[in-house]
């Protein structure tokens, strides 16, 4: 898989511009779901405009899907196809998917998968989008409730990154996103993640914000150049998902949906837990991470009882390799270990210690 071009810019339109010239295509297709085709047309239009100008009024299509990750499935993937379908889009289509974690995830498994591949950008246009789903060349959509269970690897021809659109994003949803920096940060090196703890979430910033982004993305770039279709080094970019998409999953079960990033930081301290129990982990570290948590995100609120439902979910994870539900682990900041595996005691002794530090 061929690394993806990351470019970092808020001169969108222009950088639009650039990349489809760039890459040759017969017919432009632009994905929406319908909050980004509100909060984002605005800023592409200039750029869709002189398009059809430069391409003789050629049209550009537009596909809208519904807002959620619900809407991340198989009926959305199918409104996706028959629209390029019927559109008449060809294997020397290009496909533009403008939007969050939801439609980079689903747009580029429509784009990998129709008529056997076309070349699609990403657009990120949330943080959470942009330091997580739209780079690295995962694509997929969920099934029933099992989270991106359907996929492939396949790589944008490109990938556009600005802090620009972020400017209509609440605070739950920027610090959704800013859970998997602080993943990055762990994975990477202690200035790194100092400088994270430190930032000011509650005021943020887009200029300060977007050099802690930029680093942020190559931390998980350069994990995936070293082992594009996860093999072996980039399971370590799952830290915090085992625990957290059974988290992510339980909760929309219980009709209690919540954010990825929420699940993934939630997750970060149980795998944390455990990372100092079988790998020696700094306690200190551990309690840092904790506390940001609880005091950013709050508790997910469950008990005993709901043990057994998660450790179900566990079950289902990507990573499994037989009957072993497989966690990434910490022994360090920067230094990650890999394919470890947990029973169901330790599994709870995790959960009973996780509800101490978030005081439930």
């Amino acid at each position: 898989m061929n690394d993806q071009q990351v470019l970092f810019t808020n001169d969108i339109c222009e950088a639009l511009e650039e990349i489809t010239t760039k890459i040759q295509h017969d017919k432009l297709f632009v994905l929406f779901d319908l909050t980004t085709i509100r909060f984002c047309m605005p800023v592409i239009t200039p750029f869709l405009n002189k398009y059809e100008e430069s391409h003789s009024g050629q049209r550009i299509h537009q596909i809208v899907i519904e807002t959620s990750d619900q809407a991340k499935n198989i009926d959305s993937l199918t409104e996706v196809w028959n629209a390029l379908s019927s559109n008449g889009a060809t294997r020397h289509s290009l496909l533009i998917n403008i939007g969050g974690g939801m439609i980079t995830d689903l747009g580029g498994f429509a784009a990998a998968t129709f008529k056997r591949g076309i070349k699609f950008i990403n657009v990120a246009t949330t943080l959470l989008g942009a330091v997580d789903a739209a780079v690295g060349g995962k694509t997929g959509i969920n099934l029933g409730n099992l989270k991106n269970e359907i996929g492939a690897f396949a790589p944008a021809s490109a990938v556009l990154i600005s802090t620009k659109f972020f400017e209509t994003l609440n605070h739950d949803n920027l610090i959704s996103g800013y859970a998997e920096m602080i993943k990055h940060g762990l994975l990477s090196d202690k200035q790194h993640l100092f400088d994270l703890l430190n930032y000011d979430i509650q005021h943020w910033d887009n200029e300060t914000l977007l050099p802690l982004l930029e680093y942020s993305v190559n931390v998980k770039r350069k994990v995936v150049r070293q082992d594009p279709y996860e093999q072996g080094l980039r399971k370590a970019l799952n830290l915090g998902h085992t625990f957290g998409h059974a988290f992510e999953t339980w909760c929309m079960q219980t009709n209690k949906p919540i954010l990825h990033g929420y699940a993934v930081a939630w997750g970060m301290v149980c795998e944390l837990i455990m990372s100092q129990q079988q790998v020696g982990f700094p306690s200190d570290t551990l309690y840092e991470i904790a506390n940001f948590v609880r005091d950013n995100y709050g508790p997910l609120q469950f008990n005993c009882g709901d043990y057994d439902a998660f450790i179900e979910l566990m079950k289902h994870d990507k990573k499994n390799e037989g009957d072993e539900i497989n966690f990434t682990l910490m022994s360090a900041i920067g230094v990650p270990t890999l394919n470890h595996s947990a029973n169901k005691e330790q599994i709870s002794i995790v959960l009973d210690i996780y509800r101490d530090l978030m005081g439930i």
